[in-house]
């Protein structure tokens, strides 16, 4: 008869066997993992990217499409772990021209516009970030709330068969998925209950933070998107400019501005750099939505991969820092509930959005503060061989890869005084210049409007010496006294 500590000795025995057998499959299994990653690892090693000869050769035979986007994944790939997967006497730069110029063939852009994004991210991001724009971004809509509230316009919309739902981080977005019917012609889109616009759009607006009754100006407004945003947190009351220099764009401006019920906006078709003339010190609060390149939102505009180049960024970036000076010389330091801008573009680019902020933190009495918007990628203190000022971060970049929005940025200022640094010795300042400008402007515009000369038929007279000596007219006193002269002279004789 076996006790109960023999049937314990028996358990732990085969619990022992067990546990061994299990320790076993783990270590086979182990193995096999590790000759997998080595087969994985020879693998890799032996793709190696094409050299610069058989570069040349493609571009002028061309390459499958399937093929180039192999060979960017196994870059990838390569890139990621560059010392482990590096081939034998190939350089890290050489992976990274084949991944851009790769890029640049698959994705339809020129290599210089491939080269800026490269600065701004990783090689996979970057990828991210191409590979987002080729798609469009979700239709979206702002409510309304002069005329309706979101709950009230889901119901509507629900009713005409339309897929929606709310986006969670504003109580005005409204995301449609799918409508049996034009959403830009339902009843309630023709009587202004809202904007069909862009998620990224509402950002500038939602960290300018209007109030009511202040004096607001939306420097670049047409066509009314924001404007109209603006008139409804203002709740139609103070002063709104909506100011566009250019007039023909002014008719959308104004159809929406009285689509959407605002009645507290005045549209005007000024200068933008010459508006510090007509308001100075004036406004509470300005809204500086800059023209710029669009390369945060080539999924609308296809043609900006080919058609933005170095000459288009330089002079982009130098009218943006014109107008942001007229943009802060236009706010009222003093205001009791504002002196705040806004500063945004729908551009990526470092040289339209930091180099742009960082200039006017330069140039005038102004601090950076937070935009107040609940999420986005922090603003770049360094791109290359650029630095900014550290309180850059504070302004918030959105990406399609990111956030599924069209690419923003946005940056919020605080005006202290009307402090303007003088200018540096050898520096090409935009103030200055855009002063030069203007007059110079003007100044053709004047002589261009004086009719010519009228042509005649007469021979031209011929030229007088210059060396020859003028003939005067005697004043007239000394001619009175010449004639009493002779007159005298006369009667002696």
């Amino acid at each position: 008869m076996l006790s109960d500590d023999d049937n314990e000795d028996e358990s732990e025995t085969e619990l022992e066997k067990k546990s061994r057998k299990i320790d076993e499959e783990r270590e086979r299994q182990m193995e096999e993992a590790e000759l997998d990653l080595q087969e994985s690892t020879k693998d890799h090693f032996k793709w190696v990217p094409p050299s610069e000869e058989e570069l040349t050769k493609e571009k002028q035979t061309g390459v499958d499409m399937k093929v180039v986007k192999e060979r960017m994944l196994q870059n990838l790939e390569c890139l990621s772990d560059f010392k482990r997967y590096q081939a034998e006497g190939i350089s890290r730069n050489h992976y990274l021209k084949v991944l851009k110029e790769d890029a640049a063939y698959y994705y339809g852009y020129i290599p210089y516009l491939i080269e800026k994004i490269f600065q701004l991210f990783p090689p996979a991001e970057a990828l991210e970030f191409l590979e987002a724009n080729g798609s469009p971004r979700p239709v979206t809509i702002r409510v309304n709330t002069l005329k309706t509230r979101r709950k009230d316009l889901k119901s509507a919309l629900l009713n005409r068969g339309i897929n929606l739902e709310d986006i969670e981080w504003t109580p005005i977005g409204i995301q449609v998925f799918e409508s049996p019917i034009p959403i830009g012609a339902t009843p309630e889109y023709l009587a202004g209950h809202y904007m069909i616009q862009s998620a990224s759009s509402w950002t500038p607006v939602l960290s300018l933070d209007p109030q009511p009754g202040e004096r607001v100006l939306d420097m670049a407004a047409a066509p009314g998107g924001k404007t109209t945003h603006i008139a409804a947190l203002m709740k139609n009351s103070g002063e709104l400019f909506a100011n566009d220099v250019n007039a023909s764009r002014s008719k959308a401006l104004t159809a929406n501005i009285h689509r959407m019920g605002v009645t507290n906006a005045i549209v005007t078709n000024y200068d933008g750099i010459k508006l510090p003339k007509h308001f100075p010190n004036y406004f509470d609060r300005v809204l500086l939505d800059a023209p710029c390149t669009g390369l945060g939102v080539v999924s609308k505009d296809p043609s900006v991969k080919v058609k933005r180049n170095a000459e288009d960024l330089h002079k982009l970036s130098y009218h943006q820092k014109q107008l942001i000076l007229a943009a802060i010389d236009s706010i009222n330091p003093n205001s009791k509930t504002g002196g705040y801008l806004v500063y945004s573009t729908c551009s990526i680019s470092t040289e339209e959005n930091e180099a742009v902020v960082d200039y006017l933190l330069r140039k005038r009495g102004v601090k950076l503060v937070d935009t107040g918007l609940p999420f986005g990628k922090p603003g770049y203190v360094k791109c290359q061989e650029h630095k900014f000022d550290q309180s850059v971060k504070m302004s918030r970049r959105f990406y399609p890869h990111v956030y599924n929005m069209d690419g923003f940025y946005v940056a919020k200022f605080k005006k202290l005084s009307n402090w303007k640094a003088g200018k540096r010795e050898g520096e090409n300042d935009p103030e200055e210049v855009a002063t030069q400008t203007t007059e110079n402007k003007e100044a053709t515009k004047d002589n261009n409007s004086k009719q010519p000369p009228k042509q005649t038929n007469k021979p031209n007279k011929p030229k007088k010496n210059p060396n020859k000596p003028k003939k005067t007219a005697a004043p007239p006193n000394a001619q009175k006294r010449s004639l009493k002269r002779k007159r005298t002279e006369e009667k002696k004789e």
